[in-house]
C-alpha cells in the first residue's frame, strides 16, 4: 500500500507541475454522505465515514487537504464551532470514506457536518451543510417491548397456502408544547406502515428489509417532529407479513425456515426544549385488531383488500378502539437489532398501459408494454360488495389470455372490495407482483387505461450509468437489462419477482454484482447482503447457496458461495470500500479451509453441485443440455474457482497486513494450479478435459494455464466458438461471467461482439427479437418448456455489462486506485461499432466517454475532480493525436507515457477533453 501511495503521489504532484493554470478554478462540493447515504437517520456505526466530491470547471484538480467540522447543532455548525469534531487542515487527497475520529457518539446523537478542501487548484468554500443521526446503540436503550398476536383469526388460513390478515396497532399519547426533536425507532416484522396522527411516515414501502431474523432484525428510525403536535396523539402502525410469516408454512418444512406471526418493536422519543424526554413505547397498554380491511396479504400469491371493513380514523386521536385487543408480548426474535444501513423500497417511477382490450364479457387483458415489478393502482367506481379481481403474467397464451404456468403455484392474484357511493383509489401494500399482463375481472363498467397506473418498485437506488451504441441490439438487451435489475432488487438481490421463488440465489449475483454496479448505485444493498451471508454461515464453515437462508440448500459447491468473496472484490474495485472484506474476512477464511479440509483432495477440489448451470442446450426444445460435449466437469470448475479464491484472498490479505496469510494462500495456490494442469490438461489436443468453452477459459482467465500454454488454450476457445457453436455463446452460468472480458482481453473483441449482437438462438439479442424486455432464465425460454422460465432473470448476464463498460465504453478502476481513483479508458474497436456514449458516476464524481469511428477516432472525455485518469487512444503515434484541436502531447493536463500495440496512452487530470485521431 505504501509503495502504491508513492507512485501515485509521485504521479499527482507531476500533473499538478504540467497545469499550466495560474488562476484558482471554481471549487465547489456537492453529494456529502455519511456511510455513502445521504444524511441518513439512526445509523449504528460509531466512527462513520464521511464522503464528497469536488465540482470543478478546470483541469486537473487535485484535492491537497481537507478540514472537516461536525457539531452537535445546526447552529454550533455554521458558528463553526466543530464541538463533535474538528480535523483541522489534514493533509491528504482522501475525500471518500474518511473515518470520523471525534468524540464518542451516543445513542440518539445529532450530527451535522460540513468540509472545505485545499485543491491545487486553489481551495473551496464551506460545503453545504450535511447530517446524520446515531440510532439505538445499546440494548439498554431499548425501552419497548415486542408486541403481536400469537396466532391466526376465524378468518385466516395457516396452511400450505398463507392466509394470514394485517395486523393494526395504535396507541394514543399527551404532548406537551415546545417540542424540539421527536424519534421513532421501528422494527415491524415481516412488513409494516407507521402513521403518526394520521400521517404516513416516509416515503418507503415494504418496508422492512428482509433478513434471517433469527441471526440479525433492523430497525429504521424517522424524524417525526412536524408530526407530534401539541395535546393529543396518535401513533399507529399496520403489520403484513413480508418473509417473517413466511409464504409457505407447512410446506416441505425443510426446505423452508418459519419464524412465526407478526410482530412489532416501537420507540417514539420526544425532546422537548427544556431537555427532558418522553418515551412512547410498544407494550400491552396499546389496542390491535386484525379485523380490518387487509384480509390477507402473501408475496406469492397477492393482498386481498375489503374496502367495507375500512377502519375510519383508526391512526387518529379520538378513536373508540375500546372493542380492540389487547396486544400480547411476544418472543422477543433471536437476531441481534441493527440499524438499517441501505437505502429503503420505494416506488421509483410510474407506467401507463399501453393497450387494455376486452378478451371476452367482463375479462379485460391490460399490457403495459413492460415486463415491470411493482403493483396496479386503480380507481373505481361501483356498488357497496362488488369485487375488482386483477391477475398478473409475464406472457399470454395464443388465445390472448394469460399464461400462468410458469408461476407454479403462486396465485399472484390482488382482491379489492368496493365500499361503494365514491369513487375509490386502492393499491396493496403488503405485496409485489412480476408481470407485464394484468388480466382485470369483476370490474364495474368498462375500464378505462386511464383508470390504470403501474407502480414500479424497488430499492431506491440511483441509477448512475448510462450507456448507447451504434447497435440495436445491444441498446435493447442494455435497456432490458435495467428492468430485469431494478425488479429483483428487493431488499436483496433475488432471483425473479413472479413465481413461487424469488429468492437470493448468490451464483446469480456472483459476476453480474459487478455488471450491476456500473447501473445502480448497489453499495449499500451488496453490503448488507454480505452480512446475510455471513450470518447464513454455519458453525463449521459451510455456506449456502440461497441467503439469507430462507430455503435450507446448503450444498456445499464452490461456485455459488464463491459469491461472497467476488461481491467483497467487487465493493473495494468499484467503490473503494475494504471495510466489508475486512469484516468478512475471517468468514470467508473459514469457508475455503472448511471446503479444503472436507472436499480437497490431492489438491483438487471434489465437490461441485451445478456445474456449468444453464448451459445452451443442443435442441431449442431442451432445457439442460444432454449432450455430453458441451457439459464441463464439475470438479475442474470447483478446483479453477478455488484457485480464484485464493487470488482474491491473497490481495485481501496484503491490503489488511495479514503477511502470513498472504503467504499461506499463495504457496496452496501454486499447489492446486500445478494439480489442476496435471488432472485436466492434455498436452496432444492443448486444451482442457473434454475441450468446452468453460473448460479453457477458465484456468485460462484465472492464470492456471502456464504462459507457454496460453495462445494454444486460447486458439482452442475460439475454434470450438467460431466452428462447433457457429460464432454463438456457449457458457453456462459460469463461463458466461468471464467469456466476454477473456475473449477481449486475449484479442478477439470481434468474437465477443459477434456473441453479443447474435440475434438467433443462442444469445441475449434471440430474447430481444422475440419481444423480451428482461432478460430470460432460459436461453431457449419460449421453446423449451416455458413453464420452467422466469421472464425476468438476471443471471445469464454473465460479465456482458460489465464488458459493455469496461471495454466498449472504456470505463475501468484502476487496480491499485480502486473506487475510480484512477480510471482506467481503453477502447475496444471493432468492425460494425461505429459510437458509443456512456457515463457513469464514480464515488469522485461523473466519468464521460463518448467515441464515433468513421475515418477518424473522435473521443470526449470526463475526468472527476480529484481523480486521475490512463488513457489509451487508438493512433498510428503520439503525434497523430491531437486534443482541442493542438497536439495532445502538449495539451493542459495531459502527459504522454508511451505507444502501445497501436495505442498512443496518456495520463490525465481532471477536466473534460476532446480526442482525435487518424486510425
Amino acid at each position: 500500500m505504501r509503495r502504491t501511495l508513492k507512485i501515485y503521489m509521485g504521479m499527482l504532484i507531476g500533473l499538478c507541475l504540467m497545469s499550466a493554470s495560474t488562476f484558482a478554478a471554481d471549487i465547489q462540493l456537492q453529494n456529502l454522505r455519511t456511510e455513502m447515504l445521504v444524511n441518513p437517520q439512526g445509523i449504528d456505526v460509531t466512527q462513520p465515514r464521511l464522503s464528497w466530491q469536488i465540482q470543478s470547471s478546470g483541469r486537473n484538480v487535485q484535492q491537497m487537504a481537507y478540514e472537516v467540522l461536525v457539531a452537535s447543532t445546526q447552529a454550533k455548525l455554521a458558528a463553526n464551532q466543530g464541538d463533535l469534531w474538528t480535523s483541522g487542515k489534514t493533509a491528504s487527497n482522501e475525500s471518500i470514506m474518511v473515518t470520523y475520529k471525534g468524540k464518542a457518539l451516543k445513542s440518539g446523537t445529532a450530527c451535522y457536518w460540513k468540509v472545505k478542501v485545499y485543491t491545487n487548484n486553489g481551495e473551496s468554500a464551506w460545503s453545504s451543510p450535511a447530517k446524520w443521526s446515531m440510532g439505538l446503540l445499546l440494548p439498554a436503550n431499548w425501552k419497548a417491548k415486542w408486541i403481536g398476536y400469537e396466532k391466526g383469526f376465524a378468518w385466516d388460513s395457516v396452511s400450505k397456502f398463507s392466509r394470514l390478515s394485517a395486523r393494526y396497532f395504535r396507541k394514543e399519547f399527551a404532548s406537551a408544547t415546545k417540542v424540539k426533536r421527536a424519534t421513532a425507532y421501528i422494527s415491524g416484522l415481516g412488513h409494516y406502515e407507521l402513521y403518526i396522527n394520521g400521517k404516513y411516515i416516509g416515503n418507503q414501502v415494504l418496508a422492512q428489509m428482509p433478513t434471517d431474523y433469527n441471526k440479525s432484525v433492523q430497525y429504521t428510525t424517522y424524524d417525526v417532529t412536524a408530526e407530534v403536535k401539541p395535546g393529543k396523539n396518535a401513533v399507529a402502525t399496520v403489520l403484513g407479513n413480508g418473509r417473517y410469516f413466511t409464504m409457505r408454512p407447512k410446506y416441505k418444512p425443510k426446505k423452508i425456515k418459519e419464524f412465526g406471526f407478526p410482530k412489532m418493536l416501537l420507540q417514539l422519543d420526544i425532546e422537548y426544549q427544556d431537555g427532558h424526554h418522553q418515551l412512547v413505547v410498544s407494550d400491552q397498554t396499546w389496542r390491535m385488531t386484525a379485523d380490518g380491511p387487509i384480509r390477507t396479504n402473501n408475496e406469492y400469491d397477492g393482498e386481498e383488500y375489503d374496502a367495507t371493513k375500512e377502519l375510519g380514523g383508526w391512526n387518529k386521536a379520538g378513536y373508540n378502539d375500546t372493542k380492540w385487543l389487547k396486544p400480547q408480548l411476544t418472543p422477543v426474535p433471536t437476531g441481534k437489532l441493527v440499524a438499517q444501513m441501505s437505502e429503503p423500497i420505494k416506488v421509483m417511477q410510474t407506467l401507463k398501459p399501453k393497450k387494455l382490450n376486452e378478451l371476452k364479457s367482463g375479462t379485460y387483458i391490460m399490457d403495459m408494454g413492460q415486463n415491470m415489478t411493482g403493483w396496479i393502482k386503480f380507481k373505481v367506481k361501483g356498488k357497496r360488495g362488488d369485487k375488482v379481481t386483477l391477475r398478473f403474467a409475464e406472457t399470454l397464451q395464443k388465445d390472448g389470455s394469460l399464461y400462468i404456468a410458469n408461476l407454479r403455484d403462486a396465485k399472484v392474484t390482488d382482491v379489492y372490495t368496493l365500499k361503494g357511493s365514491t369513487e375509490e383509489t386502492w393499491h396493496p401494500v403488503f405485496v409485489y407482483h412480476g408481470f407485464r399482463y394484468v388480466e382485470v375481472t369483476g370490474y364495474p363498467g368498462k375500464p378505462k387505461e386511464s383508470d390504470f397506473t403501474g407502480d414500479v418498485v424497488y430499492d431506491a437506488l440511483a441509477t448512475i450509468g448510462s450507456f448507447e451504441t451504434s447497435n440495436d441490439i445491444i441498446n435493447q438487451v442494455y435497456k432490458n437489462t435495467w428492468w430485469g435489475v431494478a425488479g429483483n432488487y428487493k431488499g436483496m438481490p433475488v432471483d425473479c419477482p413472479q413465481r413461487n421463488e424469488r429468492m437470493p440465489w448468490l451464483g446469480d449475483r456472483a459476476t453480474g454484482s459487478l455488471g450491476e454496479s456500473f447501473i445502480f448505485d448497489n453499495h449499500k444493498l451488496y453490503s448488507k447482503w454480505l452480512d446475510d451471508i455471513e450470518e447464513a454461515q454455519t458453525p463449521e464453515g459451510a455456506i449456502p447457496d440461497v441467503a439469507p437462508a430462507y430455503w435450507n440448500y446448503y450444498s456445499d459447491n464452490m461456485t455459488w458461495p464463491g459469491t461472497y468473496i467476488l461481491i467483497a472484490d467487487m465493493l473495494y474495485k468499484q467503490y473503494g470500500d475494504l471495510r466489508p472484506a475486512e469484516k468478512h474476512y475471517a468468514s470467508m477464511k473459514k469457508w475455503l479451509s472448511y471446503m479444503q479440509g472436507k472436499y480437497m483432495k490431492d489438491y483438487i477440489l471434489t465437490k461441485d453441485k451445478y456445474g456449468d448451470w444453464c448451459v445452451p442446450p443442443e435442441s431449442p426444445e431442451l432445457i439442460h443440455a444432454k449432450d455430453s460435449t458441451r457439459t464441463t466437469n464439475g470438479q475442474l470448475i470447483a478446483t479453477a474457482y478455488y484457485h480464484r479464491m485464493l487470488f482474491l484472498m491473497k490481495r485481501f490479505a496484503k491490503l489488511l497486513n495479514k503477511p502470513q496469510d498472504a503467504q499461506a494462500f499463495s504457496a496452496l495456490s501454486v499447489k492446486i494450479a500445478d494439480a489442476f494442469n496435471a488432472k485436466f490438461y492434455n498436452a496432444q489436443t492443448q486444451q482442457y478435459d473434454n475441450g468446452t468453452v468453460t473448460a479453457n477459459l477458465l484456468p485460462l482467465y484465472f492464470d492456471i494455464t502456464p504462459v507457454a500454454n496460453r495462445k494454444a488454450v486460447f486458439a482452442n476457445i475460439v475454434k470450438r466458438v467460431t466452428t462447433t457453436d457457429n460464432s454463438h455463446i456457449a457458457t453456462g452460468v459460469i463461463g458466461t461471467q468471464w467469456l466476454m472480458r477473456g475473449l477481449t482481453e486475449y484479442g478477439r473483441p470481434d468474437l465477443a461482439y459477434k456473441i453479443a449482437t447474435n440475434k438467433d438462438y443462442p444469445s441475449w439479442g434471440y430474447m430481444a427479437e422475440r419481444g423480451a424486455t428482461t432478460i430470460w432464465e432460459l436461453w431457449n425460454g419460449d421453446t423449451a418448456n416455458p413453464s420452467m422460465n422466469s421472464g425476468n432473470h438476471v443471471m445469464l448476464l454473465g460479465d456482458l455489462i460489465v464488458w459493455y463498460y469496461q471495454n466498449l465504453a472504456a470505463i475501468k478502476a484502476g487496480i491499485n486506485q480502486p473506487g475510480f481513483k484512477q480510471v482506467v479508458m481503453k477502447p475496444m474497436l471493432t468492425d460494425g461499432l461505429s459510437f458509443v456514449n456512456a457515463s457513469y458516476k464514480t464515488p469522485y464524481g461523473l466519468v464521460k466517454s463518448e467515441w464515433k469511428k468513421g475515418n477518424n477516432f473522435d473521443w470526449n472525455i470526463t475526468v472527476p475532480a480529484n481523480a486521475t485518469a490512463l488513457i489509451s487512444i487508438p493512433a498510428k503515434s503520439v503525434d497523430a493525436v491531437t486534443e482541442g484541436g493542438k497536439k495532445a502531447a502538449e495539451a493542459d493536463g495531459l502527459k504522454f507515457v508511451k505507444m502501445d500495440a497501436g495505442m498512443a496512452v496518456f495520463e490525465a487530470g481532471s477536466g473534460t477533453y476532446s480526442f482525435k485521431s487518424d486510425l
